[in-house]
């Protein structure tokens, strides 16, 4: 039995991911700046919104409505797994209102907090975390034994020796001190585990408090402890081309 046509006109795909009204969608096709499958569209083409590459200017738009993009801001003391075998508070206590099952991208292990990405998108979920695509992460750590001395900064750009290899972080930024207290703002692309803590141990200033504020394209911004969002257009289509898709 042959399956359904689940093509729709492309401009009311267009419209039903976010894109805008059916008549600026339109606008868009009619001055060439939509493909489908690397092709150019026009007035008229049909797209299945659920196996078909969309893109506006370049930019991917994600059309299938079963797949979901959400930003955490996960709390201190929240273990970055489905299934605590430990019983631990868990992300899952987090999305049960979800329908769909989401995974989350990357970790932040139970002490830290701030940024966690999840979604169902299995092929951008490898590509986030796979190494040899480099997407950078941003960290805001409290940590002590201050003053920091003025070359902490440039041993960290430098590289530190760790057990498990060298090191190093993109940026480095001294956001505040009072006292023996200080709070630095690192950027790093490595994902491996406890990667921050262990490389500022390293250089004498333990972490106490550590907080993820971007990744990639994404910013934590103003998102409460505990609250969740969900990635606008532009953000979805701004992680794909960060891993080159």
């Amino acid at each position: 039995m042959p399956q359904a046509d689940t093509a729709e006109r492309l401009q009311k795909v267009l419209a039903a991911a976010g894109v805008g009204s059916r008549r600026a969608c339109e606008d868009l096709i009619f001055r060439r700046r939509v493909t489908v499958n690397g092709k150019v569209a026009k007035l008229g083409d049909k797209a299945d919104p659920a196996t078909d590459e969309i893109r506006v200017d370049g930019a991917r738009v994600v059309t299938d409505t079963k797949l979901a993009y959400i930003a955490l801001n996960k709390p201190r003391g929240v273990v970055s797994s489905l299934d605590d075998e430990k019983g631990r508070s868990e992300l899952a206590d987090f999305l049960a209102q979800f329908p769909m099952r989401l995974h989350h991208v990357g970790r932040l292990d139970a002490e830290s907090e701030g940024l966690l990405l999840l979604t169902n998108d299995g092929e951008l979920t490898n590509k986030l975390t796979h190494p040899s695509y480099g997407v950078p992460k941003t960290y805001l750590a409290e940590v002590t034994n201050g003053p920091l001395p003025r070359n902490v900064g440039r041993q960290l750009l430098a590289g530190v020796e760790l057990e498990d290899g060298p090191a190093k972080v993109d940026t480095f930024r001294l956001v505040d001190a009072i006292g023996k207290t200080a709070q630095i703002e690192i950027t790093l692309h490595e994902g491996r585990k406890h990667i921050v803590r262990r490389m500022l141990d390293a250089v004498g200033h333990p972490v106490t408090r550590l907080i993820r504020t971007s990744v990639g394209p994404i910013k934590l911004g103003n998102l409460r402890t505990g609250g969740f969002r969900h990635l606008s257009n532009a953000e979805v289509a701004a992680l794909f081309k960060a891993v080159g898709d």
